[in-house]
């Protein structure tokens, strides 16, 4: 090999050493950028926002808790109103939960030089710790917990209006709980957050609402009772027992519906008063073809009040429409408002005679004898009826003892007979002088006509066309229209 060659392959040497040593040190270099990249944050990286870039742990963490002097929570509560927390008044303090240590340890070193190309931005959560008197203040000192801003709230409750009971729909309100806006708020701080929603459960809710079990429960049992309206039958009128007078029978109280015993008594008491027709003086048209006026005796309709009540109030918890009659204790022959009707017997004390009419028929008349008014033995003027036949039967008396064929009682112990000892003479003026105990002595013909056809219940119209005054113990006893006290008659004299 000549000189040539040999510096040739010195020179070729040089440069391969010199290669290697470049490639030496360059991967020297690599190797060591790689290890500060092993505890330092690549040149192009962000946390938050924040160029960490080049920053080992400690920095990376304080540079990422630059912010937190200036922290600001916005608390929304649920009307879209905001409130604040400023981490300046609560003494905020960033505290490193590990997640910047994470991300660095995530970092694989020996990537450096991709990574000046392709910058990296993470997020992590600002934990932070504040002191527990300044957010407790923070929290109280805000604008929905201070006195002029608060309306508590109202519960649903049930109203009588013009058009009946209703819900008076809960107010909610705004007062909050102060436990469960402060837990919010601290949890929030704590996690970095820099909102927090609060929502109905941070609230003081109303006891009851339109919807609760008490509200509805009440409301139905106040539905049921005004759905049970009643239709009384009553011919020739219309009585209904409507919403609004039942309405007027409730009692609520909270929840608590009952019904008002005076008021059902008062509505009872209207029944009676409207629709009794015992003992009402009558306006009569007689067979003589005039009108008198007739009171007293014991006909007609008489409401049953404490049965109608009970009824009533039965009705009222069955909560159903009904259609009935009221609750009679004494009903009259004939319903509706002429409940004397066309069937009934007719006596003329004064004419002394009688007329029996069935369905507006004459069946029979006839002279009579009564009661000797001048004995004190009057016999019974106003509207009855007849309580019972009985054929035969024996009259007694305390001075006397009659056997007759017929009896119809219509007033106490006085009634229609047939009177055998009469001879045949009836009419004029006989009851003066000769008259009865107060009975209504006919032919027996004429009783015998009458016991076979009227009805027990069959209306006895009785009257005088003078004044007189009965005292005798029948008439009192039977409720005679013309009944006086005796002690009364002795002092108008």
């Amino acid at each position: 090999m000549g000189k040539r060659g040999r510096r040739k392959k010195q020179k070729q040497k040089v440069i391969v050493i010199s290669v290697a040593l470049t490639l030496t040190v360059l991967a020297g270099v690599y190797v060591a950028i790689s290890f500060y990249f092993s505890s330092h944050f690549f040149f192009r990286a962000k946390i938050n926002g924040w160029r960490v870039g080049g920053m080992d742990l400690t920095a990376a963490e304080e540079k990422v808790g630059d912010g937190v002097e200036d922290y600001l929570l916005t608390v929304f509560d649920r009307d879209g109103g905001k409130h604040h927390v400023y981490g300046a008044d609560i003494a905020c303090s960033y505290v490193p939960d590990g997640s910047v240590e994470k991300l660095l340890n995530a970092q694989n070193p020996v990537q450096w030089v991709g990574a000046i190309f392709a910058p990296h931005e993470s997020e992590v959560p600002i934990t932070m710790e504040y002191k527990e008197e300044l957010i407790s203040q923070a929290v109280e000192s805000m604008d929905c917990f201070q006195k002029e801003n608060i309306t508590d709230p109202e519960s649903a409750r049930i109203e009588l209006g013009e058009d009946g009971y209703h819900v008076e729909k809960e107010t909610p309100g705004n007062r909050m709980v102060f436990e469960r806006v402060l837990a919010k708020v601290k949890q929030a701080v704590s996690a970095g957050e820099t909102s927090v929603q609060l929502t109905d459960e941070d609230y003081v809710s109303p006891e009851y609402t339109s919807e609760s079990k008490e509200i509805v429960e009440t409301m139905e049992r106040i539905e049921k009772y005004e759905n049970a309206t009643i239709d009384y039958q009553i011919k020739d009128s219309k009585e209904q027992l409507g919403k609004e007078q039942i309405r007027d029978f409730l009692t609520v109280d909270g929840f608590n519906v009952s019904l008002k015993e005076d008021k059902i008594t008062d509505y009872v008491q209207m029944l009676a008063s409207k629709y009794n027709t015992y003992a009402d003086v009558r306006k009569f048209k007689t067979s003589s073809n005039d009108t008198v006026e007739i009171g007293g005796g014991d006909y007609g309709w008489i409401v049953d009040k404490p049965g109608e009540a009970e009824q009533l109030k039965a009705d009222l918890k069955a909560g159903k429409p009904v259609s009935r009659e009221p609750v009679y204790s004494q009903r009259a022959y004939v319903e509706g408002k002429d409940d004397i009707g066309n069937t009934y017997v007719e006596i003329d004390y004064t004419k002394q005679h009688m007329w029996y009419y069935e369905n507006g028929e004459l069946v029979v008349e006839s002279d009579v004898v009564t009661g000797n008014i001048n004995k004190n033995n009057g016999s019974p003027d106003g509207v009855f009826k007849i309580v019972y036949k009985d054929s035969p039967a024996v009259l007694k008396g305390e001075d006397y003892e009659s056997d007759v064929t017929y009896f119809m009682p219509f007033a106490y112990n006085v009634g229609i007979h047939d009177a055998s000892w009469r001879g045949g003479k009836f009419g004029g003026e006989i009851y003066k002088s000769s008259g009865s105990h107060g009975c209504i002595n006919a032919p027996l013909e004429v009783a015998d006509t009458i016991y076979k056809k009227i009805e027990v219940g069959t209306p006895v119209i009785a009257y005088y066309r003078e004044e007189v005054e009965l005292t005798a113990e029948n008439a009192k006893i039977s409720n005679a229209f013309s009944y006086k006290e005796p002690d009364k008659k002795e002092e108008g004299r």
